[in-house]
């Protein structure tokens, strides 16, 4: 029994005056009074303690605030985006309503049952978030396993802009090859530009310095003056942001998504992720921004020794069985002799305002360079002196 309980039936029970219970019990009078009359109005019931919380909180979240939050919440996860409290806070401050703070917008999804309680993570605070300071500083790049719907296994491979966390590319493979890399990356610089620097793991795709030599994706970076950077062996932290992105946003949201019957309909669905991801998904390491708004809000970075070179695009080709590359430019097709010596070589052919460079896509070598010259259409080798056709000994 509870000591207002006690005090009470003292008083109306063992006839104590109001004075006497109170020394006997060390409370005040005015106290022993109020329990008294408690009794009188509502019973034992009525003695016990009250609550002293508040009937009505005005700084309390409104109802339509609440709804929202929890609707929110349900919307994002059954998309398999991310739907914690600053993502929601995020999304009723661009609907134009007001975002509570994180903790209250956290207190209202635990009482609808929405979040499972977890063990207690490392602060925030202790983490050392690295960042490329412009668009284009760092591109990093990896790739990912995903099964078809027949259990068919296919590699996503991406390239993610360290900066802004914008998803420059995104495609689908049955299996990720070093032609791959290279096709996807020049792919991307004829888009966004070439970076100043990539970052990727030890993968033979991206690098050949643990078994000799170089790989074809080495020299090309050395041929537009990139600097290559690889993380440290079985240290895949180096390569954090990818990492996150692989496990935690984009395979989260493709088990939300039907299982794709083949790789063009995976492709669709990576096509549509990357929609969402660049233009609409808002970054909290971003400022609240998306990684389209933060890519576009900073001067881009170039390669080492480079400036920005207008109409700067990269193609990958094949040198024809008599020695020439065919190139289209401003509406006009114009051939380029590259040496019959070199005929079938695979190649990368590098074009800026003024000049073609012509590189073995496998070696490295410039096996030509020509000068820019619209009103013609032969652009000679640059590196070999003019002189008459010398047919198959050349």
């Amino acid at each position: 029994m509870s000591k207002a309980r006690v005090i009470v039936l003292s008083v109306v029970h063992q006839g104590l005056t109001k004075a006497e219970a109170a020394r006997r019990y060390g409370v005040s009078w005015q106290g022993v009074h109020t329990l008294v009359t408690r009794y009188q109005h509502g019973g034992l019931d009525a003695v016990d303690p009250r609550s002293r919380r508040p009937e009505h909180n005005p700084r309390a979240a409104p109802e339509q605030i609440r709804t929202r939050i929890v609707e929110l919440r349900t919307e994002l996860t059954a998309a398999g985006l991310d739907a914690g409290p600053l993502t929601l806070a995020s999304h009723l401050r661009a609907e134009g309503l007001h975002a509570p703070s994180t903790s209250t917008i956290r207190r209202i999804l635990t009482a609808a049952g929405l979040i499972i309680a977890e063990p207690k993570k490392r602060p925030r605070s202790s983490l050392h978030r690295f960042a490329a300071d412009q668009p284009n500083e760092c591109w990093q790049s990896d790739f990912t396993h995903w099964p078809l719907a027949d259990g068919t296994d296919t590699e996503i491979l991406n390239w993610l802009d360290d900066h802004s966390r914008l998803l420059l590319s995104i495609t689908a493979h049955h299996r990720v090859t070093g032609h791959d890399v290279i096709n996807t990356f020049a792919d991307t610089i004829n888009t966004h530009g070439p970076p100043a620097s990539t970052l990727t793991d030890n993968g033979s795709v991206y690098t050949s310095r643990f078994t000799g030599g170089r790989n074809g994706f080495e020299y090309l970076l050395a041929t537009l003056g990139i600097t290559q950077k690889n993380g440290h062996p079985n240290h895949p932290q180096t390569q954090g942001k990818i990492e996150r992105f692989f496990h935690q946003t984009l395979k989260k949201w493709l088990t939300h998504q039907p299982r794709a019957a083949n790789l063009a309909a995976l492709q669709a669905q990576l096509d549509t992720f990357a929609q969402i991801y660049n233009e609409h998904r808002r970054h909290r390491a971003l400022n609240d921004i998306t990684p389209a708004a933060a890519y576009a809000a900073t001067p881009k970075a170039f390669p080492r020794q480079q400036t920005p070179r207008p109409h700067f695009r990269i193609r990958l080709d094949h040198v024809d069985t008599g020695g020439k590359i065919s190139l289209r430019r401003a509406g006009r097709m114009h051939h380029l002799g590259v040496g019959f010596r070199h005929r079938s070589a695979p190649v990368l052919i590098l074009i800026d305002a003024a000049e073609v460079t012509v590189t073995h896509r496998t070696t490295g070598e410039i096996l030509s360079k020509h000068t820019i010259n619209p009103d013609r259409a032969y652009w000679r080798n640059n590196q070999r002196e003019p002189g008459r056709w010398p047919g198959s000994q050349q």
